[in-house]
Protein backbone atom coordinates (compact mmCIF):
# COMPACT_ATOMS: atom_id res chain seq x y z
CA UNK A 1 0.00 0.00 0.00
CA UNK A 2 1.44 3.38 -0.98
CA UNK A 3 1.61 6.28 1.46
CA UNK A 4 -1.49 8.07 0.15
CA UNK A 5 -3.65 4.97 0.38
CA UNK A 6 -2.33 4.34 3.87
CA UNK A 7 -3.31 7.84 5.02
CA UNK A 8 -6.71 7.59 3.32
CA UNK A 9 -7.32 4.23 4.99
CA UNK A 10 -6.31 5.67 8.36
CA UNK A 11 -8.76 8.55 8.13
CA UNK A 12 -11.76 7.50 6.09
CA UNK A 13 -12.06 3.77 5.44
CA UNK A 14 -14.35 1.64 7.60
CA UNK A 15 -13.09 -1.58 6.07
CA UNK A 16 -10.18 -2.96 4.03
CA UNK A 17 -9.29 -1.70 0.55
CA UNK A 18 -10.75 1.80 1.02
CA UNK A 19 -14.19 0.41 1.88
CA UNK A 20 -16.63 3.16 2.83
CA UNK A 21 -18.59 0.95 5.24
CA UNK A 22 -17.89 -1.86 7.68
CA UNK A 23 -19.90 -5.12 7.61
CA UNK A 24 -22.62 -3.45 9.72
CA UNK A 25 -23.02 -0.62 7.19
CA UNK A 26 -21.38 1.97 9.43
CA UNK A 27 -19.17 4.76 8.07
CA UNK A 28 -16.24 6.88 9.25
CA UNK A 29 -16.17 9.50 6.48
CA UNK A 30 -18.72 12.34 6.52
CA UNK A 31 -18.55 14.82 3.64
CA UNK A 32 -20.24 18.23 3.44
CA UNK A 33 -20.30 19.65 -0.09
CA UNK A 34 -21.21 23.11 -1.35
CA UNK A 35 -21.42 23.59 -5.11
CA UNK A 36 -23.18 25.24 -8.05
CA UNK A 37 -21.28 27.51 -7.68
CA UNK A 38 -18.23 26.87 -5.53
CA UNK A 39 -18.10 29.30 -2.61
CA UNK A 40 -15.24 28.90 -0.14
CA UNK A 41 -16.15 31.99 1.89
CA UNK A 42 -19.51 30.41 2.74
CA UNK A 43 -18.28 26.85 3.30
CA UNK A 44 -15.41 28.13 5.43
CA UNK A 45 -18.01 29.01 8.08
CA UNK A 46 -18.40 25.29 8.67
CA UNK A 47 -14.64 24.62 8.47
CA UNK A 48 -13.94 27.33 11.04
CA UNK A 49 -17.04 26.65 13.10
CA UNK A 50 -16.49 22.99 13.89
CA UNK A 51 -13.07 23.91 15.24
CA UNK A 52 -14.19 26.96 17.22
CA UNK A 53 -17.59 25.72 18.41
CA UNK A 54 -17.13 21.96 18.72
CA UNK A 55 -13.35 21.84 19.36
CA UNK A 56 -13.00 19.35 16.52
CA UNK A 57 -9.84 18.85 14.49
CA UNK A 58 -9.85 20.58 11.11
CA UNK A 59 -11.53 18.54 8.37
CA UNK A 60 -9.82 18.06 5.02
CA UNK A 61 -10.72 20.50 2.26
CA UNK A 62 -11.24 19.26 -1.29
CA UNK A 63 -12.14 20.69 -4.67
CA UNK A 64 -14.55 18.49 -6.61
CA UNK A 65 -13.03 18.95 -10.05
CA UNK A 66 -16.28 20.36 -11.33
CA UNK A 67 -18.18 23.05 -9.42
CA UNK A 68 -17.70 22.85 -5.67
CA UNK A 69 -15.80 22.38 -2.43
CA UNK A 70 -16.03 19.58 0.11
CA UNK A 71 -15.18 19.20 3.79
CA UNK A 72 -14.11 15.67 4.72
CA UNK A 73 -14.69 14.73 8.36
CA UNK A 74 -12.93 11.68 9.74
CA UNK A 75 -14.39 9.77 12.70
CA UNK A 76 -12.29 7.51 14.89
CA UNK A 77 -15.21 5.11 15.29
CA UNK A 78 -17.70 4.19 12.56
CA UNK A 79 -21.32 5.26 13.06
CA UNK A 80 -24.63 4.11 11.51
CA UNK A 81 -25.70 5.80 8.31
CA UNK A 82 -28.79 7.49 9.85
CA UNK A 83 -26.61 9.12 12.50
CA UNK A 84 -24.20 10.40 9.85
CA UNK A 85 -27.06 11.84 7.79
CA UNK A 86 -28.69 13.55 10.76
CA UNK A 87 -25.44 15.04 12.00
CA UNK A 88 -24.51 16.47 8.61
CA UNK A 89 -28.01 17.92 8.35
CA UNK A 90 -27.44 19.66 11.66
CA UNK A 91 -24.13 21.06 10.44
CA UNK A 92 -25.95 22.35 7.37
CA UNK A 93 -28.62 23.98 9.54
CA UNK A 94 -26.02 25.50 11.83
CA UNK A 95 -23.52 26.90 9.31
CA UNK A 96 -25.30 26.97 5.92
CA UNK A 97 -28.84 27.90 6.90
CA UNK A 98 -28.94 30.77 4.39
CA UNK A 99 -27.78 28.60 1.47
CA UNK A 100 -30.40 27.10 -0.87
CA UNK A 101 -30.65 23.37 0.02
CA UNK A 102 -30.12 22.30 -3.60
CA UNK A 103 -26.55 23.64 -3.44
CA UNK A 104 -25.62 21.40 -0.50
CA UNK A 105 -24.88 17.70 -0.61
CA UNK A 106 -24.47 15.49 2.43
CA UNK A 107 -22.41 12.34 1.92
CA UNK A 108 -23.27 9.51 2.46
CA UNK A 109 -26.81 9.93 1.22
CA UNK A 110 -29.77 7.59 0.86
CA UNK A 111 -30.31 6.25 -2.66
CA UNK A 112 -32.83 3.51 -3.31
CA UNK A 113 -31.18 2.77 -6.66
CA UNK A 114 -27.77 2.10 -5.10
CA UNK A 115 -26.79 -1.50 -4.23
CA UNK A 116 -27.03 -0.99 -0.45
CA UNK A 117 -29.62 1.78 -0.44
CA UNK A 118 -27.07 4.55 -0.09
CA UNK A 119 -24.05 6.01 -1.86
CA UNK A 120 -21.00 8.05 -0.98
CA UNK A 121 -19.02 10.67 -2.81
CA UNK A 122 -16.18 9.65 -5.12
CA UNK A 123 -12.93 8.85 -3.28
CA UNK A 124 -10.14 11.39 -3.61
CA UNK A 125 -7.94 11.45 -5.50
CA UNK A 126 -9.45 9.20 -8.16
CA UNK A 127 -7.71 5.80 -7.81
CA UNK A 128 -6.78 5.67 -11.49
CA UNK A 129 -5.81 9.34 -11.71
CA UNK A 130 -8.74 10.05 -14.01
CA UNK A 131 -9.90 13.63 -14.47
CA UNK A 132 -13.47 14.53 -13.46
CA UNK A 133 -13.78 16.67 -16.59
CA UNK A 134 -11.23 17.20 -19.37
CA UNK A 135 -8.14 18.73 -17.71
CA UNK A 136 -9.99 19.12 -14.39
CA UNK A 137 -8.91 16.98 -11.42
CA UNK A 138 -10.44 16.67 -7.97
CA UNK A 139 -8.04 16.80 -5.05
CA UNK A 140 -7.46 17.73 -1.43
CA UNK A 141 -6.09 21.25 -1.01
CA UNK A 142 -4.30 23.13 1.78
CA UNK A 143 -6.41 25.57 3.85
CA UNK A 144 -4.35 28.59 2.80
CA UNK A 145 -4.89 27.72 -0.88
CA UNK A 146 -8.62 26.99 -0.68
CA UNK A 147 -9.73 30.53 -1.69
CA UNK A 148 -7.56 30.35 -4.82
CA UNK A 149 -9.89 27.73 -6.34
CA UNK A 150 -13.12 29.65 -5.84
CA UNK A 151 -13.66 30.38 -9.55
CA UNK A 152 -12.04 27.18 -10.82
CA UNK A 153 -12.50 24.42 -8.19
CA UNK A 154 -10.12 21.95 -9.75
CA UNK A 155 -6.49 21.21 -10.49
CA UNK A 156 -5.27 21.67 -14.05
CA UNK A 157 -2.92 18.68 -13.70
CA UNK A 158 -3.20 15.35 -11.88
CA UNK A 159 -2.56 15.85 -8.14
CA UNK A 160 0.84 14.87 -6.80
CA UNK A 161 0.24 11.75 -4.74
CA UNK A 162 2.98 12.52 -2.21
CA UNK A 163 1.59 16.01 -1.77
CA UNK A 164 -1.88 14.58 -1.18
CA UNK A 165 -0.45 12.18 1.39
CA UNK A 166 1.29 15.07 3.15
CA UNK A 167 -2.00 16.97 3.47
CA UNK A 168 -3.78 13.96 4.96
CA UNK A 169 -0.92 13.12 7.31
CA UNK A 170 -1.51 16.38 9.20
CA UNK A 171 -5.11 15.50 9.99
CA UNK A 172 -6.56 13.46 12.82
CA UNK A 173 -9.90 11.79 13.36
CA UNK A 174 -12.69 13.00 15.63
CA UNK A 175 -12.54 10.88 18.77
CA UNK A 176 -15.55 9.04 20.16
CA UNK A 177 -15.69 11.49 23.07
CA UNK A 178 -15.58 14.49 20.71
CA UNK A 179 -18.37 12.97 18.65
CA UNK A 180 -20.62 12.44 21.66
CA UNK A 181 -19.96 15.95 22.94
CA UNK A 182 -20.77 17.45 19.55
CA UNK A 183 -24.04 15.51 19.29
CA UNK A 184 -25.06 16.92 22.66
CA UNK A 185 -23.92 20.46 21.86
CA UNK A 186 -24.71 21.13 18.22
CA UNK A 187 -28.46 21.66 18.42
CA UNK A 188 -28.03 24.15 21.27
CA UNK A 189 -25.81 26.49 19.24
CA UNK A 190 -27.28 29.54 17.51
CA UNK A 191 -27.35 29.59 13.72
CA UNK A 192 -24.16 31.00 12.20
CA UNK A 193 -24.53 32.91 8.93
CA UNK A 194 -21.38 35.02 9.19
CA UNK A 195 -17.73 34.05 9.21
CA UNK A 196 -15.60 33.76 12.31
CA UNK A 197 -13.62 36.95 11.57
CA UNK A 198 -10.28 36.09 13.12
CA UNK A 199 -10.18 32.65 11.48
CA UNK A 200 -11.14 33.71 7.96
CA UNK A 201 -7.70 32.91 6.58
CA UNK A 202 -6.46 30.70 9.40
CA UNK A 203 -4.11 27.92 8.40
CA UNK A 204 -3.04 26.73 11.83
CA UNK A 205 -5.24 24.37 13.87
CA UNK A 206 -3.46 25.72 16.97
CA UNK A 207 -4.66 29.27 16.44
CA UNK A 208 -6.99 30.37 19.27
CA UNK A 209 -10.65 30.17 18.19
CA UNK A 210 -12.61 33.38 17.99
CA UNK A 211 -15.90 33.81 19.75
CA UNK A 212 -18.90 32.72 17.71
CA UNK A 213 -21.12 35.67 16.80
CA UNK A 214 -24.29 35.58 18.83
CA UNK A 215 -27.55 35.09 16.96
CA UNK A 216 -31.13 34.50 18.04
CA UNK A 217 -31.90 30.86 18.73
CA UNK A 218 -35.55 30.14 18.09
CA UNK A 219 -35.27 26.43 18.71
CA UNK A 220 -34.14 26.18 22.35
CA UNK A 221 -33.31 22.51 21.80
CA UNK A 222 -32.00 20.67 24.86
CA UNK A 223 -28.77 18.67 24.82
CA UNK A 224 -28.88 15.04 23.74
CA UNK A 225 -26.59 12.18 24.62
CA UNK A 226 -27.94 9.48 22.29
CA UNK A 227 -28.46 9.51 18.51
CA UNK A 228 -32.17 8.62 18.64
CA UNK A 229 -33.12 11.65 20.71
CA UNK A 230 -30.77 13.77 18.60
CA UNK A 231 -32.63 12.74 15.43
CA UNK A 232 -35.95 13.45 17.10
CA UNK A 233 -34.80 16.92 18.09
CA UNK A 234 -33.87 17.71 14.48
CA UNK A 235 -37.18 16.40 13.17
CA UNK A 236 -39.21 18.38 15.72
CA UNK A 237 -37.18 21.58 15.52
CA UNK A 238 -39.51 24.12 13.88
CA UNK A 239 -36.61 26.58 13.53
CA UNK A 240 -34.91 24.32 10.96
CA UNK A 241 -35.60 24.11 7.24
CA UNK A 242 -38.36 21.61 6.44
CA UNK A 243 -36.07 19.68 4.07
CA UNK A 244 -33.66 18.99 6.95
CA UNK A 245 -36.48 17.89 9.23
CA UNK A 246 -37.70 15.49 6.54
CA UNK A 247 -34.20 14.01 6.23
CA UNK A 248 -34.13 13.44 9.99
CA UNK A 249 -37.55 11.76 9.79
CA UNK A 250 -36.26 9.46 7.05
CA UNK A 251 -33.23 8.62 9.18
CA UNK A 252 -35.56 7.65 12.04
CA UNK A 253 -37.55 5.18 9.96
CA UNK A 254 -35.23 2.19 10.64
CA UNK A 255 -35.57 2.79 14.38
CA UNK A 256 -39.36 3.11 14.14
CA UNK A 257 -39.76 -0.06 12.10
CA UNK A 258 -37.90 -2.05 14.75
CA UNK A 259 -40.48 -1.19 17.41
Amino acid sequence: MNRLLSEWQRLYAAGPDRAWADPQGQVRALVLELSRPADWRTLSRAWQGVQADLAWPAPAIAVTGRDGYQLWFSLDQAIPLPHATAFLASLQARYLADVPPERVRLWPMADEQAPHGWRHTAPLPEPDGQAVCPDQWAAFVAPDLAPVFNDTPWLDLPPNLEGQADLLSRLRSVSAAEWQTACAQLTTLPTATTSHPTREASTSPDAPPSATPAAPDASHVPSHTDPHSFLLSVMNNVALDMALRIEAAKALLPFTSQR
